[in-house]
């Protein structure tokens, strides 16, 4: 590659900052402002600018490792590709194509997470794929897709935030997961605005806030039922506005007036005069915002703690107006994109459902298959971690490291060791990928071309800067050799644009439409929000036949046939494990601003780890004092499924009924081990956010 600046973005969250990437002299490579990318205008957190230290040959794979006398060793890439294909192969066989799994991640992009997909049920004919994104906005998803018909994480830019006149962020603490973004809230309150956070902690995003509410962790679909009925009983509901554009308003207005204000402060310890302070700022200005993340997402009733929210601004007329409605915080890098183009286990490209005949057929037509020919939806994520060495035999990994990651941790460590055969494809030797028969060493974001979609709904084009070490490469080289020595000879191009152009065919005409959009298109416009579908035949030739994208959503009508949002009638119930007499504390869990997910990258460098070098149990002075715990001294966290222990961060900044801890490392701080895989019944997600635990001081 030429010894030039390369436009490119972030590899790490969703709001893929933009920067500009430069070789250095020396083999490294420099990270400068990027001003013209409306997400971040040229600023990083930390986490961004270090980023290429992962490039290092010091910390990263640089060749092939197939596992020889319980060993991982050296070896070559036909070896490692032919021992891959062999175990897929023999699974096959001896089990059939089910007994193979696939698991994706939510930073691949978007051409790794279809051709992987693809590969799932094309080459192995398996129903078993999904992806981590599964843990981060599926309750977001499923909860968007009830009332809008439609799920994109955000409906509008990130730029119109400023200028709506209120703000509830729930369960979101940006300042540390997404440092960039927590300008808009700024500029959002010196334009007059008002931002609301809802966090049972006094993060440095609450300290932001103009009203602060510290729920009860597992309360969120309570208190956004509480705020409904309150709207009802001071006559803020905006009628009209239901009337023209909704469907399902009494039931929903039924179910919220059993949640009177005393019922839920009881519930959620948020006093009656914030809950009113709540809905007076959140409905005396003409525009307002709920914006979620996984705080209210990440729990056994997430699905209908979004579903509460959404019915709030259906309620009082903001979603699909100017500079109002709901909108999800998605996470990881690509979780939105990876979400659709076909890594979880019931969608199809485009954001196509898995068990519709029509989308069965468009989507094999593309891939000229039959489309009897591919399988039915499979396991959601956790569950197919958990059936890893029973039902599942062997298992394909690419871009996750759900030894860290996934709820209950330590069993889903022990399901992956019992798997016949484990292959993963990193960039680093991860806790997971050390458990693993073969690894493969794989290009990452600086090395490679191609497309992600940022939470805004915005693909971008992510440029390559570099040329990858020799020994090292692409997921799509993978999968294509993979899929040759497996007798599927054809359709795995391993060229990136390639892909996105059979992409763009096989989502045509679904919810997630990229057909409109090109590589040329991204670079030229600094992206493209979908859907972006392409003009029809009788679009006249010029200016007007390319479609501009859509940045805003549901202004004029929601995605259902009828173009009306749906109310959701939801109640509270408790979460799936309430303190007792054993466990008397809760525990919820999250993230710190150096580190990010599981770790495996940012705790590979030296200044992340300098910042954030290990795991805490931050607990109130109160709970601390009661335990005999000083500022420091290590505490054992104890839930049903496991034991950690952390260093104990003594802070008035928590409730004293409840615990936090980050969960980025592995070892004897290892929060996940904790946390409880009960499931959403809708989105399958986990519920990270809330357990019972108690606390044991711990001699040293």
């Amino acid at each position: 590659m030429p010894n030039s600046v390369t436009p490119t973005h972030c590899p790490y969250c969703a709001l893929q900052c933009g920067m500009n990437l430069t070789p250095a002299p020396d083999g490294t490579v420099e990270v400068s402002e990027r001003a013209d990318f409306p997400v971040n205008r040229g600023a990083l957190c930390g986490k961004g600018r270090t980023a290429p230290a992962v490039l290092s040959s010091r910390v990263r794979l640089t060749s092939p490792l197939v596992r020889s006398g319980g060993t991982l060793v050296p070896a070559s890439w036909d070896e490692a590709l032919d021992r891959i294909a062999e175990g897929l192969s023999r699974t096959r066989t001896e089990h059939g194509p089910d007994a193979c799994g696939v698991f994706g991640g939510g930073g691949l992009t978007n051409e790794k997470a279809y051709t992987l997909g693809k590969f799932a049920r094309v080459v192995l004919g398996t129903s078993q794929i999904d992806y981590n994104g599964r843990f981060c906005m599926s309750s977001a998803a499923a909860g968007g897709m009830k009332a809008f018909g439609l799920d994109r994480g955000l409906p509008f830019p990130l730029e119109d935030i400023p200028k709506s006149g209120c703000v509830i962020l729930v369960g979101s603490n940006l300042a540390e997961t997404m440092p960039p973004s927590l300008r808009f809230f700024t500029e959002l309150k010196e334009n007059g605005g008002t931002l609301i956070v809802v966090d049972p902690r006094r993060t440095k995003t609450a300290e932001q806030a103009d009203l602060h509410l510290m729920p009860r962790p597992g309360t969120d679909l309570a208190l956004a039922l509480g705020l409904l009925h309150l709207v009802v009983a001071e006559g803020r509901a905006d009628e009209a506005y239901i009337g023209e554009r909704t469907v399902g308003w009494e039931d929903a207005r039924a179910a919220a007036m059993a949640h009177w204000p005393e019922y839920v402060e009881r519930i959620t310890g948020v006093p009656v005069p914030q809950l009113r302070e709540t809905v007076r700022m959140f409905c005396e200005p003409e525009s307002a915002m709920v914006l979620t993340a996984r705080g209210p997402e990440q729990q056994s009733k997430g699905t209908d703690t979004v579903s509460a929210w959404i019915n709030l601004c259906l309620a009082t007329g903001r979603a699909g107006r100017p500079y109002s409605g709901y909108g999800c915080l998605t996470g990881q890098g690509n979780g939105q994109g990876g979400r659709e183009h076909g890594q979880k286990a019931d969608q199809l490209p485009g954001y196509r459902k898995l068990d519709d005949p029509a989308a069965r057929a468009h989507v094999a037509e593309v891939w000229g298959v039959d489309p009897d020919a591919l399988p039915g939806p499979g396991r959601s994520a956790y569950e197919l971690l958990d059936a890893l060495g029973t039902d599942i035999k062997s298992l394909l990994l690419m871009g996750s490291n759900p030894v860290v990651s996934a709820p209950r941790a330590a069993h889903i460590e022990e399901r992956i060791k019992s798997l016949d055969f484990l292959a993963v494809c990193d960039v680093v030797l991860s806790e997971t990928a050390a458990l693993a028969d073969v690894v493969l060493p794989v290009t990452q974001w600086a090395e490679e071309t191609g497309t992600t979609t940022n939470l805004e709904g915005r693909v971008l084009l992510r440029r390559q800067a570099i040329t990858p070490p020799d020994g090292i490469r692409s997921d799509l080289e993978v999968l294509h050799g993979l899929a040759d020595r497996l007798g599927v000879e054809k359709g795995f191009p391993t060229d990136p644009e390639e892909v996105f152009e059979e992409l763009r065919r096989a989502s045509a005409g679904g919810p997630a439409d990229y057909s409109g959009i090109t590589y040329r298109r991204l670079a030229e416009e600094n992206g493209v929000f979908w859907p972006c579908p392409t003009p029809g035949k009788d679009v006249p030739a010029g200016d007007h036949d390319v479609h501009p994208g859509t940045p805003r959503l549901f202004l004029e009508r929601f995605a259902h046939p009828d173009g009306r949002a749906r109310f959701v009638p939801v109640s509270h119930r408790a979460i799936a494990e309430e303190p007792d007499a054993e466990y008397p504390v809760l525990l919820t869990t999250g993230r710190v601003v150096a580190q990010y997910q599981s770790g495996a990258q940012t705790r590979r460098v030296d200044e992340l780890n300098a910042a954030a070098p290990g795991p805490f149990v931050e607990l109130h002075p109160r709970l601390a004092e009661r335990l005999g715990a000083a500022e420091g001294d290590p505490v054992a966290v104890v839930s049903r499924r496991g034991r950690a222990v952390a260093p104990a961060r003594i802070t008035l900044g928590i409730r004293p009924d409840t615990v936090f801890m980050p969960f980025h490392w592995y070892g004897e701080g290892r929060a996940n081990t904790l946390t409880n895989p009960a499931l959403d019944p809708t989105s399958r997600m986990p519920e990270f956010k809330a357990c019972a635990v108690r606390l044991e001081t711990v001699e040293r």
